[in-house]
């Protein structure tokens, strides 16, 4: 259960990375980084108040 978690987490900064860059290049704004960011909490099932978050 620990190893899914931690495959799940490392998937997610994974996402986010991607994402985050996108969201500095210009490619997408603040609102639309939010709103995949927390598509993407419910889809590795990260909890809002996570640290990895």
């Amino acid at each position: 259960m620990k190893n899914d978690y931690i495959d799940k987490v490392s998937d997610y900064r994974l996402t986010m990375s991607f994402v985050k860059s996108m969201k500095i290049r210009g490619i997408i704004s603040e609102k639309e980084y939010d709103k995949i960011d927390t598509i993407m909490t419910k889809k590795y099932g990260i909890s809002s108040v996570s640290i990895f978050r």
